[in-house]
């Protein structure tokens, strides 16, 4: 009867030596730019600084976070675009893939049409679809042609995150482009064998084009909340330029026109720390709005292996 004997010490250290000389790079890189900041952000959310001065204040402010309306109205707008900018941008993609991939001619046209968009810079880009939506462009006119009231998209309260969603749908290329690779690479014998065993469109989409690119799914769906919760150039841009404020010495523009409608988590974050130089509660705010990524992500990831594993659990 044979026995195993224990590894020389020694060697056990020597291979820990060398797993550590590997992951060295990702090591480092985790802590100087994930650990440090992320300490340093709870380090000073208990302090007054405004970069030259330090005081240490407590709690002070996580409780002037709960009395902020600036703050509130920032996280509704915020989670307002998380739950409806990213499905109806993603859907979007998904619906513009799918028909690219039904029809017989003209493929490279539509596809180049919907995937310039996303070329344009973005602050040209939302500059350009803020005149387009004003109350006398060409899109109210040719709403108001069929008796209908047009909005003022940039101008009301109520009317100001649609017309963001139409800009980030409006900008949907590279989103339309990962779903089409996807699309295109899903096995066509799987469409035959469905079609054999009776299965219409619905059922063929439902059950072999959405579980084939569930993965691509889970990541323009990730990408987008995290890009959501980021969200700040449109809103900020389309705000001022429905303002007609510029960015000139001495403005004391505070996003969010109309009616802070606009104003988002990161926009507030901005203004606080480097306009109002309060990079105490600025830490406050950046720890929340990492909260809201982590929790977002994980929902996500688990709501997308649920649905790997069994379908609609």
């Amino acid at each position: 009867m044979s026995t195993v004997h224990a590894a020389p010490p020694r060697w056990r250290r020597g291979e820990g030596l060398k797993a550590l000389l590997w992951m060295s790079p990702w090591l480092v890189g985790f802590a100087v730019f994930f650990a440090y900041p992320l300490a340093a952000t709870v380090y000073f959310s208990f302090y007054r600084y405004d970069l030259f001065t330090l005081e240490f204040i407590g709690l002070d402010n996580y409780r002037y976070f709960l009395v902020d309306d600036r703050a509130w109205a920032s996280i509704k707008n915020t989670l307002w675009l998380v739950v409806l900018m990213v499905p109806a941008q993603v859907l979007f993609g998904l619906g513009v893939a799918w028909l690219l991939t039904r029809l017989k001619s003209g493929v490279g046209f539509f596809r180049t049409v919907f995937y310039l968009p996303s070329l344009i810079p973005v602050v040209a880009g939302t500059v350009s679809f803020v005149f387009l939506l004003n109350p006398s462009g060409p899109l109210n006119q040719f709403i108001e042609l069929f008796g209908i009231a047009a909005p003022d998209w940039f101008g009301d309260k109520d009317w100001s995150k649609p017309g963001l969603t139409m800009l980030a749908m409006w900008g949907i290329g590279n989103t339309m482009m990962i779903f089409l690779a996807a699309l295109l690479d899903v096995p066509k014998h799987l469409y035959e064998a469905a079609a054999i065993d009776g299965a219409g469109a619905w059922r063929q989409f439902r059950s072999i084009t959405l579980p084939t690119i569930s993965p691509v799914l889970m990541f323009s769906t990730v990408t987008g909340v995290i890009y959501a919760l980021q969200y700040f150039t449109q809103a900020m841009i389309a705000s001022r330029v429905a303002a007609g404020v510029t960015d000139s010495p001495g403005s004391s523009f505070v996003p969010g026109y109309p009616e802070l409608s606009t104003l988002t988590l990161a926009q507030w974050l901005f203004h606080v720390g480097f306009r109002d130089f309060s990079m105490g509660y600025a830490c406050v705010l950046a720890l929340l709005l990492f909260a809201f990524s982590t929790v977002f992500t994980l929902i996500l990831l688990r709501r997308f292996r649920a649905f790997d594993e069994g379908g609609d659990r």
